[in-house]
């Protein structure tokens, strides 16, 4: 491709609202330009990398057995009413009217779309097992949007549903899935982790995602070294200390604690270190009802897992604390609760703290040695309530936990019958009873990938694109091509004779400054670049340099195409 037939639209500045490093990168490389808030015109460059994306997934999603459909974008509302999402999905959903005043919503997810087609084709168990799969356009009206295609409104996903007679075909092609996931971000030349995940929105039983590991990553994983564990945070389990409580220690004394809301603060105050502090959360439920969650001081609350023990778990407000324990925020604890009106529960390792302190439930008051069962009553519950540190033993029992980060690029579910049974999706068994269908769910971030590969993949000077995504494999760069007919000519014949070895080459034909050109290509993160000039002909040598090279090597001329060739199969 000769690129003054194709279009670039490099930047030497960012736009100062492109925080992430792919965001501000993607801009510059004239990949992606802004239509609105969340919303992205893909450039004919970066458009060259999405679809070999998309070409990849496609490859892999046919070679698992799914067979591909696309649906409509624009979803009548009784589908998402029939699951109850219509109102659960929240104002992610883009709802609109037609000119019938009809309720329909821009498709987010089409787990109802594809549950309605199945149930209107399936009749019998010999039809099972099916796994259809689409690569679309979605939106979901993001409250703010941000990071570019990252966490852009609109963005293009691969989303397939597996339907099933039983859970054990369900279990086995969700096993395929698993596979297919991890060749597809091989092939993508990506560094990655499979994670047990909480299904979400989504619903169902198992579920993993798939995250590319960057610094950038919005999401934290917990992983073990030695084994094979790893999980998302939300879901991660903090195992139960194996510890048992000390006995009491001093007497119980309260100490005045002037402006120290927070357990750090506390901790410095009195002299004392952190895991002996006792951090108190004042929840409600959906119903009202009240709950005092405990936690040690140096743990953090995850709420994925407080949620599944209190439903609709929100924070009290300052005047429901007020209400309920008097003025007491930034001062809460467990000491001289009301009998029976407010719930505690206390996490695994605050159950086991002996000699604590914890809030007076008084403005500027702690009280200091506290001891469960002689100060106050042993908590209602004990349960999984923190997110887990590093250090803290795998659940596996084989090592200890680490934490990183990730960008979540796929997400895999089980979802069961919980779709099936809401349409009434049914089949006909072998003794013609009806049963409900179980299914399976699978996502990919199509274009989501596009930046994650670009934070994983970068330097100083740009993106340095893996070559199984970059927009051409290799630049060719020619010095003085307007002066120099040789040079011209030489470099014409090598961009034919690239073409022909079958080599996505950019010929940068230009009149340009040599240092303008090879900007230009560092920026954009074409794997391989050759340099033409007439000083090197004059020896028969060009210039190739890989991306990531230091510094180029002078070849001959003669041996450019399978020096390249080499080079290409290794990378």
């Amino acid at each position: 491709m000769h690129l003054s037939r194709f279009f670039i639209g490099t930047l030497k500045e960012a736009p100062a609202e492109a925080e992430l490093v792919s965001h501000r990168l993607m801009l510059r490389a004239g990949l992606i330009r802004r239509l609105g808030s969340g919303l992205y015109t893909w450039m004919p460059m970066g458009l060259r990398v999405l679809r070999k994306i998309e070409h990849i997934v496609r490859e892999e999603m046919n070679r698992s057995g799914a067979l591909e459909v696309l649906m409509p974008t624009v979803i009548p509302a009784e589908l998402w009413q029939e699951t109850g999402r219509w109102d659960k999905f929240g104002p992610q959903m883009l709802k609109i009217r037609d000119r019938h005043d009809r309720d329909f919503c821009y498709g987010p997810t089409h787990e109802e779309v594809i549950s309605d087609i199945a149930r209107r084709e399936i009749r019998s168990y010999r039809q099972l097992p099916l796994n259809f799969y689409q690569i679309q356009t979605k939106f979901r009206d993001e409250i703010r949007p941000r990071f570019g295609v990252m966490r852009a409104r609109e963005f293009v996903m691969k989303d397939a549903y597996s339907f099933h007679a039983d859970l054990a075909s369900l279990e086995k092609t969700y096993g395929v899935m698993v596979e297919t996931y991890s060749r597809i971000f091989t092939r993508l030349g990506l560094r990655f982790r499979a994670v047990a995940a909480d299904t979400g929105a989504i619903g169902g039983s198992g579920s993993h995602e798939f995250h590319v590991l960057a610094d950038s990553g919005e999401d934290a994983i917990a992983f073990c070294p030695q084994s094979d564990y790893a999980a998302n945070i939300e879901l991660a389990e903090a195992v139960a200390p194996a510890a048992t409580r000390a006995d009491p220690g001093p007497l119980l004394e309260k100490v005045a604690t002037p402006d120290t809301t927070r357990c750090a603060h506390v901790a410095q105050y009195l002299g004392v270190p952190l895991t002996q502090v006792m951090k108190s959360l004042l929840v409600l439920s959906s119903a009202g009802h009240p709950y005092l969650l405990l936690l040690r001081g140096d743990h953090e609350l995850n709420e994925v897992k407080a949620g599944k023990l209190i439903e609709g778990l929100r924070l009290a407000t300052d005047a429901e604390i007020q209400a309920l324990v008097g003025p007491a925020k930034g001062y809460l604890g467990p000491v001289g609760l009301p009998a029976g009106h407010i719930t505690v529960v206390a996490d695994h390792t605050a159950a086991v703290m002996s000699d604590f302190v914890c809030g007076a439930n008084a403005a500027d008051q702690h009280w200091q040695h506290v001891h469960f069962g002689r100060d106050l009553p042993e908590p209602d519950q004990v349960a999984d309530l923190r997110n887990v540190v590093a250090g803290d033993p795998s659940p596996d029992g084989r090592g200890t936990l680490e934490i990183c980060r990730g960008i979540e690029v796929g997400h895999v579910f089980q979802l069961r019958t919980k779709y099936s049974e809401a349409m009434s999706l049914q089949y006909l068994d072998e003794t013609g009873q009806s049963r409900p269908v179980e299914m399976g769910c699978y996502g990919i971030g199509v274009s989501r990938i596009v930046a994650a590969a670009i934070e994983q993949h970068h330097d100083e000077r740009g993106i340095c694109f893996p070559r199984a995504i970059a927009p051409f494999e290799v630049a060719l760069v020619a010095i003085g091509l307007g002066k120099s007919p040789r040079v011209r000519e030489t470099a014409e014949m090598l961009h034919e004779t690239l073409a022909q070895a079958g080599i996505e080459v950019l010929f940068d034909d230009r009149d340009e400054r040599l240092g303008v050109m090879l900007s230009d290509q560092e920026l954009l993160g074409i794997p391989l670049r050759v340099v033409i000039g007439d000083r090197g002909l004059q020896e028969g040598m060009v210039e190739l340099q890989g991306r990531r090279d230091p510094s180029g090597e002078k070849i001959p001329l003669a041996e450019v195409v399978m020096r390249l060739q080499e080079k290409l199969a290794l990378a």
